[in-house]
């Protein structure tokens, strides 16, 4: 396997098929929003719409168009991005979680990783709609007010309501980071907001999150950060060990942190050693705190978050180190590509049991988000290998 070469290949399944797909038959013209789902014979599903899929879709044509694509991505990502604040935003400020196909909101409740991801879709459509940027700023700087003053957890992060429902969660945070990593680096949003935001989560990471034992990243805690009582607060996500070491890594290099780098690196290292099947070569959903194996289904983006972290890792290194990311990378971009495999090309499979035989139904469009950064991650970390 050539990294190289399997790079150019997911490349063209984005530009030739992914993108024009999911424009034509993702995109709900009528009501202006994305769809939840397209089934294997590439027609969109009346599934119920989950608030995220909206920004994530944003964010993938607007990135999208940052890169060249020649699509009309422009329509698509302001389309959504109104869809998202018609449907889901409630009179406090913060996106609901769930509507029907026909725009009812269904559950108007918070919930921490919907509000990432608006902030989210804020950084990068600021970068490509300039005459949109003042807005974007000025939305940016207000959700974030709106969760400080509303969930900030007394210790540090934040919490999902008030009173705080338990077990907290690390994932939220995770794309709160990614965020803050996206919003500091836009000419103009409040970089010094943005980048104390991301340090306090970064420290929350290494001191809570990770264990200091074993290094591994829990899921689930109490209110004081500890790990959550029961099976419940064992879990391990060899997804999520790859995503945050995946985003420790952007922000040790703009912080110069030797420390972040080191536990980023174990992350990985439990990841790779205990969350890919060896059979089948995928990295399977769950773990417990010994590593052993609690759920051997595979999901595609942890596909795609092994692929972005041995990437950037091969990146950062060089000599036999940087073979081993390299070849792990080639790994990973082979794992996700057997989820790529589908009757209409662009569209992908979600779940594959431990029989590797993969769950016959329609495609997630929450998918996409993960795809199309794996695909530009790899192109431009390859181009400083």
């Amino acid at each position: 396997m050539n990294i190289d070469l399997q790079a150019r290949e997911l490349a063209g399944w984005l530009v030739d098929a992914a993108l024009p797909l999911w424009w034509k038959k993702g995109f709900d013209s009528e009501s202006g929003g994305f769809v939840e789902t397209i089934d294997m014979k590439s027609e969109p599903t009346r599934a119920n719409r989950r608030s995220r899929v909206q920004p994530r879709q944003v964010y993938c044509f607007a990135e999208a168009g940052r890169r060249g694509w020649g699509g009309d991505w422009r329509t698509v990502a302001e389309g959504g991005l109104a869809y998202f604040d018609r449907v889901y935003r409630q009179p406090s400020g913060f996106y609901g979680a769930l509507a029907d196909a026909g725009g009812q909101i269904i559950d108007p409740s918070f919930d921490l990783y919907n509000q990432a991801f608006a902030l989210l879709a804020f950084a990068y459509l600021a970068e490509v709609l300039p005459e949109r940027k003042a807005e974007m700023i000025g939305r940016s700087d207000d959700l974030r007010r709106k969760l400080e003053a509303h969930c900030k957890h007394p210790l540090a992060g934040f919490e999902e309501d008030n009173p705080p429902r338990l077990p907290l969660g690390s994932n939220p945070h995770m794309h709160l980071f990614e965020a803050c990593l996206a919003s500091e680096e836009v000419e103009g949003f409040d970089r010094v907001a943005w980048t104390n935001l991301a340090d306090e989560i970064a420290h929350l990471a290494m001191e809570r999150f990770i264990d200091a034992e074993s290094g591994a990243l829990r899921e689930f805690f109490d209110h004081d950060w500890v790990p959550f009582p029961g099976e419940k607060g064992r879990i391990v996500e060899p997804g999520h060990q790859f995503e945050w070491a995946w985003l420790l890594l952007r922000w040790a290099e703009r912080r110069g942190d030797a420390e972040a780098i080191g536990k980023a690196r174990r992350l990985f290292e439990i990841g790779e050693a205990y969350g890919i099947c060896p059979e089948r070569g995928v990295a399977v959903m769950t773990l417990l705190d010994d590593f052993s194996v609690a759920d051997p289904v595979a999901r595609l983006w942890p596909q795609t978050e092994w692929l972005k972290a041995a990437i950037r890792f091969a990146a950062l290194t060089d000599g036999e180190e940087r073979q081993r990311y390299l070849a792990s990378a080639s790994r990973a971009t082979a794992a996700l590509q057997r989820f790529l495999e589908t009757p209409v090309r662009g569209l992908w499979r979600d779940k594959q049991k431990a029989d590797g035989s993969f769950i016959d139904e329609p495609a997630p469009a929450s998918s996409f988000y993960h795809i199309l950064c794996a695909i530009y991650e790899t192109e431009d970390c390859l181009k400083r290998v």
